[in-house]
C-alpha cells in the first residue's frame, strides 16, 4: 500500500496574515514539510521576525508586506512572486480583521468596508490571481481560512460573521470552477483560538466563559492545532478533496 505523502518538496507557498497566531503558525508548519513560504502582513517587521524563526529552524522563507484589503497591493504581491519564482502551489488565505465589536444596528459603513475589503474582497482576488498562477504551474492547492461564525451568528461579531460565511460560499464556488483545471479549494474553520486577533474574546471574563461553556472540549485552541488540517488539505494525501471544510473547533456548532 502506498504511504501517505505530506512533504511539501519543492512547492512555493503564499500565506497571508502571516506574521503571528494561526498564518505563522501555518507557515511554519508548511515550511516544515519543505515548502517555501511567502509570507505576506501589513507590517514587514513582524514578517521578519517570523520569516527568521523559520529559516533558524532549517526553513525557506522569503516576507513580502501586503495590505490584502487593497487591489493595487494584491497586484504587487503578484507581479513580485511572478517576478521572483515564476510559480505558486499553494495558497491559504488567513489574513482577517474585525474592527467592529458590537450590534448590527450600531455598526457603520466604516467597519462594513473595511471588514468585507479584508475578509472578503481581498481573500477573492487573492484567489483569482493565484488561481492563474498555479494554471501556469500546473495546478495547486488553496485554503480559506474562515471560522465557525460562518456557520453560526455570534454575539457582537455579526459583520465579522457574514464575511466567514461569504468567504465559506467563494471557497465553493472556486472549487466548482478550478476542479477541472488541477485547483483544490476548500476550507479551515477554526473555533475559539487563542491569538492576539481574539483578544475582545479573551479580555472579556463573561464573554470567554460564554464561549468555553459551548464547547464540548471545555478549552480553547492553540494556533499550532488549526496546522495539522491545512497539511492536509495542502498536500498530496487530500487529491480528491475539495469544496471541503474542516472544521476545528471543539465540537463548538455539533
Amino acid at each position: 500500500m502506498k504511504k501517505i505523502n505530506f512533504s511539501l518538496d519543492g512547492k512555493i507557498a503564499l500565506v497571508t496574515g502571516a506574521s503571528r497566531g494561526i498564518g505563522e503558525a501555518i507557515a511554519g508548519t508548511l515550511a516544515d514539510y519543505g515548502a517555501h513560504v511567502i509570507l505576506t502582513s501589513r507590517k514587514i517587521e513582524g514578517l521578519q521576525k517570523a520569516a527568521d524563526k523559520i529559516k533558524a529552524a532549517g526553513g525557506k522563507a522569503t516576507p513580502i508586506a501586503c495590505h490584502v484589503g487593497k487591489l493595487d497591493q494584491i497586484d504587487a504581491l503578484f507581479k513580485t512572486i511572478k517576478d521572483t519564482f515564476g510559480k505558486l502551489h499553494i495558497l491559504v488565505n488567513n489574513a482577517a480583521t474585525n474592527p467592529y465589536f458590537g450590534d448590527l444596528l450600531g455598526a457603520d459603513e466604516g467597519a462594513w468596508d473595511k471588514t468585507l475589503d479584508v475578509n472578503l474582497k481581498g481573500p477573492f482576488f487573492i484567489c483569482q490571481r493565484a488561481a492563474r498562477l498555479m494554471i501556469e504551474s500546473g495546478g495547486g492547492s488553496i485554503v480559506n481560512v474562515a471560522s465557525v461564525n460562518g456557520f453560526r451568528a455570534e454575539p457582537f461579531q455579526g459583520i465579522y460573521s457574514i464575511s466567514k460565511a461569504g468567504m465559506i460560499m467563494m471557497t465553493n464556488t472556486f472549487a466548482r470552477e478550478l476542479a477541472d483545471k488541477n485547483i483544490r479549494v476548500n476550507t479551515l474553520a477554526p473555533g475559539l483560538t487563542e491569538t492576539k486577533f481574539a483578544d475582545a474574546l479573551f479580555s472579556n471574563k463573561d464573554i470567554y466563559q460564554y464561549a468555553i461553556n459551548k464547547i464540548p472540549m471545555k478549552r480553547h485552541a492553540q494556533p499550532e492545532e488549526m496546522t495539522g488540517a491545512v497539511l492536509y488539505l495542502v498536500s498530496e494525501a487530500a487529491p480528491f478533496t475539495t469544496g471541503a471544510c474542516i472544521i476545528c473547533d471543539g465540537g463548538m456548532i455539533l
